[in-house]
């Protein structure tokens, strides 16, 4: 007769498989946030989001397993940094008590890692050198992130302070964001994005199908974002955090469409669309501690948090490309202060009092501050030692031929269409629409 499994056993197979199909999901989300850069942002730039988003990940997994990973959740030293455990070594890490395989943790902090990288990319797109991106994401995976990391899920300063996010509103989205805004006050504007009267002009993606498919792609990752960090297939909390996140998003994208029709005069594409990342960011503090009722006004208010955002960049003269600072930065700012509202145990409008928020708030203002001065640094030696921005010319062609001697749409470029410096490609027929005699009047 075969012999009898333990109950313990069976459950940490279950959750084992649990945590590795949520960090598959969330390594998808890489391909939600590559169609969102890539729709968001110009045909000449394409290949290189595409490019910048696929190695981000590549090195993020490397630098976070070599080193990151240690400093992130290796013992605690002073409650600023982990000090065992590098290369990841099982041994250095017997603290942390889990209840399911060292690897499965590790794959599933890893895909975390590779997403607060990716918010960078979006925000300073259409004009970074690709090799400036690279090193700054080295540097993210291997200290900034993981400090931050430390300081929240690690046993840290803030954890014993007692401040609480879930599933990384600050401790992914806001670090991300945070990182982008040294790097895009460094980096400068697009050229032609704000006029010699300082006046902002719209400079449009070049395919909204595609954005849209990336928040698609989001919102259905974000099932492994929220729900997977129980890192527990038994944890009877799955279905409330699964129902909390969705509520989130829905009020997000709809807040978000309401106010700029309201603006506008007509119901805005891009502003869904974000408003639906900007309430999944914001609810993800929480979403294991709040009402389904209270995660649809986080969600809301998170979604409304992107528009006065992306309005605040723009009166500032900072050029976000794709509004990654509004989505990921204040939706990330209000959905952590809001786990000191909502709590349903220790949330001051449910009788809580106010120490929670008070630990949220310190802990925004701590993130913050860490993680822009340590990438402004960064940035700051990248620009005076590897350049970070290219050259006009290689933005006015596109970084596809600039910084890798192609394109991703070749059937649209001249061939004519060269940078100095840059090897022309072979002669391309140009697709030009048809004259407008031989068009229908439908057409």
């Amino acid at each position: 007769m075969p012999e009898a499994v333990s109950a313990d056993a069976v459950a940490v197979a279950l959750n084992t498989a649990w945590t590795l199909l949520a960090a598959f999901l969330v390594f998808f989300m890489q391909a939600g946030f590559a169609l969102v850069e890539a729709g968001f942002t110009r045909a000449k730039n394409a290949a290189n989001i595409v490019l910048k988003n696929l190695m981000d990940f590549a090195v993020a997994s490397l630098a976070y397993w070599a080193v990151g990973f240690a400093l992130m959740f290796g013992a605690d030293a002073a409650g600023l940094v982990g000090t065992t455990g590098w290369f990841s070594q099982e041994a250095g890490f017997g603290h942390l008590g889990l209840s399911l395989p060292f690897l499965a943790f590790l794959m599933f902090q890893t895909v975390f890692a590779g997403t607060s990288a990716t918010i960078v990319s979006g925000a300073m797109a259409e004009r970074t050198k690709f090799a400036s991106y690279l090193v700054f994401s080295a540097v993210m995976s291997v200290l900034i992130y993981p400090v931050v990391g430390h300081w929240i899920w690690g046993g840290g300063w803030l954890a014993q302070l007692g401040m609480l996010d879930f599933a990384g509103s600050t401790v992914v989205h806001s670090v991300g964001a945070w990182a982008a805004l040294a790097g895009l006050i460094l980096l400068g504007p697009r050229l032609g994005r704000f006029g010699p009267d300082g006046r902002p002009h719209k400079i449009r993606g070049h395919s909204v199908t595609l954005a849209a498919l990336g928040v698609f792609i989001l919102w259905f990752g974000w099932f492994g974002f929220n729900p997977g960090s129980t890192l527990a297939a038994t944890d009877a909390n799955i279905a409330r955090i699964a129902v909390t996140t969705n509520l989130g998003a829905a009020a997000g994208a709809l807040a978000a469409l309401l106010a700029a029709w309201l603006k506008q005069g007509k119901p805005d594409v891009e502003a869904a669309l974000n408003g639906t990342l900007g309430g999944l960011v914001a609810i993800t503090a929480g979403t294991a501690w709040v009402s389904p009722a209270s995660s649809i006004v986080i969600g809301g208010v998170g979604g409304l948090a992107v528009l006065a955002g992306t309005a605040l960049l723009e009166r500032w003269h900072v050029d976000d490309a794709v509004g990654a600072i509004p989505v990921h930065g204040a939706a990330g700012v209000w959905g952590t202060l809001a786990v000191g509202l909502f709590h349903e145990e220790q949330g001051l409008l449910f009788g809580g009092g106010s120490q929670l928020l008070v630990a949220q708030f310190i802990g925004v203002v701590a993130v913050a501050v860490w993680t822009f001065a340590a990438s402004y640094v960064t940035f700051a030696l990248i620009k005076a030692t590897m350049g970070l921005r290219v050259t006009p010319q290689e933005e006015e062609h596109g970084l596809d031929l600039g910084e890798h001697d192609t394109v991703a749409y070749p059937e649209f470029v001249a061939a004519a269409t060269t940078v100095p410096g840059v090897a022309p490609l072979p002669a391309t027929p140009v697709m030009a629409p048809a004259p407008a005699s031989a068009r229908g009047a439908g057409d």
